[in-house]
């Protein structure tokens, strides 16, 4: 590895897994960097583990155990979407593993917030959607509309439903707020309703971020890899 190689540690998002980053990995190891993208509880290849007491701290400690029995340290922590909530808690525990972190058009939650206290307008649809599920899951929202067919046929059948106490799970913040270096990348195909746009909006005027826009939909690890490997570079340099 290169004197500028990084270990970035992904916390993926919803519905998702660590394969959903499959395209990342090569170009990860050219630019000599190593991409460690674990699956939280429940989802992808540990669906079988899914049950209705997995929630937003399960998910944290999925992290933190790869952090501790992989006994990892100078960690560039990647959060997207859903992960921001992960990796929000991850970096208040495990603040001397990490030297940065990056938002990848995710939530930015701050102590006693859930994810659906961000995002509001998902709360009802969601309880909704789950209560006609199997009652505590919620089916997969669609992938963004600029997906190709090959990319929606791999996305589809592979994602799963998502335990609803995820994003109904208050965060616990136990060191305040990180002040380590933050850099938020705001994907700029904006769907209808443009949830992630508070957030690039702080990260953009608040103090601590660095802000970063890519011309892409919300899942640039799919659909424009190497468009994301390109300011993901950039950050790390």
């Amino acid at each position: 590895m290169t004197a500028n190689a990084k270990t970035f540690l992904l916390c993926h998002g919803a519905w998702s897994g660590g394969w959903s980053w499959k395209k990342m990995h090569p170009l990860m190891a050219r630019a000599g960097h190593r991409l460690i993208a674990p699956t939280y509880t429940g989802l992808g290849e540990r669906s079988h583990l899914a049950n209705s007491s997995i929630d937003l701290e399960t998910h944290i400690e999925d992290i933190l155990n790869v952090i501790k029995f992989e006994d990892l340290s100078d960690l560039v922590l990647l959060g997207h979407s859903y992960g921001g909530m992960v990796a929000t808690g991850v970096a208040d525990r495990a603040r001397d593993r990490i030297t940065q972190m990056i938002y990848l058009d995710a939530f930015v939650p701050g102590d006693g917030q859930s994810l659906f206290d961000l995002n509001e307008g998902g709360r009802e649809p969601m309880r909704k959607a789950a209560a006609a599920s199997d009652g505590y899951r919620i089916p997969p929202n669609p992938p963004p509309s600029d997906t190709p067919q090959a990319d929606l046929d791999w996305l589809n059948a592979r994602r799963v439903n998502m335990p609803i106490k995820c994003f109904e799970t208050k965060l616990k913040l136990e060191n305040g707020e990180a002040k380590m270096p933050r850099s938020y990348i705001y994907c700029a195909r904006i769907p209808p309703g443009d949830v992630f746009g508070p957030f690039a909006r702080r990260a953009k005027s608040e103090a601590g971020w660095r802000y970063f826009e890519l011309d892409a939909s919300h899942a640039p690890n799919v659909t424009a890899p190497e468009a994301l490997m390109g300011v993901l570079n950039e950050i790390v340099a």
